[in-house]
């Protein structure tokens, strides 16, 4: 071996930014989770805003039991993502999970590791996209059993929504939520919005959605709201960024109405 070189010890301090990148959003993933992570890194993450991920566990089938069993691990989540740091938003995507949890239960876990940090739940992320196109009257597709969607079903009634049709595919396992064809929605979104709707509510984090939003707004000729387009959206917008961005739907034109 070559003799080592001494080491020299540089006494000027650098110049440090006050943070890496200028914004942080943190994403609660579960552990089966294919779509949301690689959507908000298309969707968020820039050389302005950072997206940092932790996931937590989780098994199916998804059923409003198993989903339940998520709540005890948001709050050690959440304290792994940039530990002691601010950060701008944070998201827990799971739309079915957040419903039978509730929004309120899951902003106090978060808080717990993360005082402040504004929350984002998918479904109240989609509460917020339909309020800014001003509807009422919705249909909403979603893949999971009867018994899961459910809940959904009471959650956006609960806010005022009136629900023209609900439809549901009757998967019970992420994974294969996940491999439903960004096409295949296009022709569900056609078939199963009914005529009075004002949009159409895709819910799950799994599904592959977010790239489906175009073409399912040409098929019905109106405003589609999904949990993943509508969470990034949501975060963005607490980030301080209001750039229309049509690619994503018509949302990412408007501006976050609480």
């Amino acid at each position: 071996m070559n003799a080592l070189p001494d080491i020299r010890l540089e006494t000027a301090r650098p110049t440090l930014d006050s943070r890496p990148l200028e914004k942080r959003v943190g994403l609660i993933a579960l552990a089966t989770d294919h779509t949301s992570e690689v959507d908000f890194r298309r969707m968020v993450a820039s050389e302005r805003i950072g997206v940092y991920v932790v996931r937590i566990p989780y098994a199916n089938p998804t059923t409003p039991e198993n989903l339940r069993k998520m709540q005890p691990s948001l709050s050690a989540g959440a304290a792994l993502i940039l530990p002691d740091e601010p950060l701008d938003a944070i998201c827990y995507s799971c739309t079915s999970a957040s419903v039978v949890i509730g929004d309120a239960e899951i902003e106090q876990a978060i808080h717990a590791a993360k005082p402040g940090v504004p929350v984002v739940t998918p479904p109240m992320a989609g509460v917020r996209g339909l309020n800014a196109f001003g509807v009422k009257r919705i249909s909403i597709l979603t893949p999971y059993t009867v018994e899961t969607s459910r809940p959904m079903a009471t959650y956006f009634a609960a806010h005022g929504f009136h629900i023209e049709s609900f439809t549901c595919l009757g998967f019970e396992d992420d994974r294969e939520m996940a491999r439903i064809t960004p096409a295949s929605l296009v022709e569900l979104a056609r078939n199963v919005t009914h005529p009075q709707a004002d949009a159409l509510f895709v819910s799950c984090t799994a599904l592959r959605a977010a790239l489906a939003v175009p073409g399912m707004e040409e098929a019905i000729g109106r405003p589609v709201v999904t949990s993943n387009q509508a969470s990034a959206w949501n975060c963005l917008r607490l980030c301080g960024d209001e750039t229309p961005r049509p690619e994503f739907g018509r949302l990412w034109t408007k501006p976050l109405a609480q």
